[in-house]
């Protein structure tokens, strides 16, 4: 549940600081009139991700056994790709992401209302089918339809909250740290669910393996346990993972953590003459 909790957390405040920074400038340049496009664009946004889901639901359902498992671990590994990429580019542009916002919304006045709705749905609908893709994910990894959505609505409440108190100018954080911290966490969450879809790719018979065990303490920590739910639901940790799961998990973990920790360069200023 906290998994989902920090993955709607996450993706829903980047998705209502992008709203509040489009708002906020409209509102201080005087263009109020152009406010219902952008609410046009998050419904369209919303409504998409919504569908997203419930498309993924209803549709792997139809599905044989071994189709289920290869579409979750598919569409896994999808999940974690997108993810990945997310948290490497808001930490890159968290530092001035107002100013290419609002670069991006003086093209789209200049445009006209269409451009209007596809900035703020464009905006507002990566985030959402992201967290569509990840939240479907843990709930086939976990057989659990109800801890991870709630999970992932608290989080998204949470955000929401959050977003409109950064608009009212009530809450000041270092938004780099934010992201760098919350970042990090989520790379470790995707480095489960990674493990995951390989997994589900074995049981699929697509990838070999899926009786090789590196380890096996179930009986240490047994899945049905109140810890072993909490560390699944978590971490999607797996008491007794095959060899390649676990390659895979270490071949993704260590190299993602380093690079996303490591220091970021500086900008370079050009010198003038």
């Amino acid at each position: 549940m906290f998994a989902n909790y920090l993955i709607g957390l996450r993706e829903g405040l980047e998705a209502s600081l992008v709203v509040c920074i489009l708002v906020a400038y409209l509102v201080k340049t005087g263009n109020r009139t152009k406010l219902p496009p952008i609410w046009l664009g998050v419904g369209i946004a919303v409504a998409l991700s919504l569908g997203v889901g419930a498309v993924l639901q209803f549709s792997s359902a139809q599905l044989t056994f071994e189709a289920q498992e290869a579409l979750g671990g598919g569409l896994s590994i999808i999940a974690v790709g997108l993810v990945t990429w997310m948290v490497f580019w808001m930490r890159r542009t968290a530092r001035h992401l107002k100013a290419e916002l609002h670069g991006r919304l003086d093209e789209a006045l200049a445009i006209g209302t269409g451009a209007l709705v596809a900035t703020s749905f464009l905006a507002v609908g990566r985030e959402g089918i992201e967290t569509a893709l990840f939240l479907w994910s843990a709930v086939q990894a976990t057989n659990d339809g109800t801890r991870p959505v709630v999970g992932a609505a608290l989080g998204l409440l949470t955000a929401v909250v959050l977003g409109w108190l950064f608009y009212r100018g009530a809450l000041r954080i270092n938004l780099a740290k934010f992201f760098t911290w919350t970042g990090a966490m989520l790379v470790v969450v995707a480095a489960g669910v990674l493990a995951y879809g390989i997994h589900d790719l074995q049981e699929a018979d697509i990838l070999p393996g899926l009786d090789n065990r590196l380890f096996d303490i179930s009986a240490t920590i047994p899945p049905d346990s109140w810890y072993g739910t909490l560390l699944k639901g978590t971490f999607n940790f797996q008491p007794n993972p095959s060899v390649l799961q676990a390659t895979v998990w270490a071949l993704y973990l260590v190299p993602a953590l380093f690079l996303f920790l490591r220091p970021l360069r500086p900008a370079k200023v050009p010198v003038s003459a």
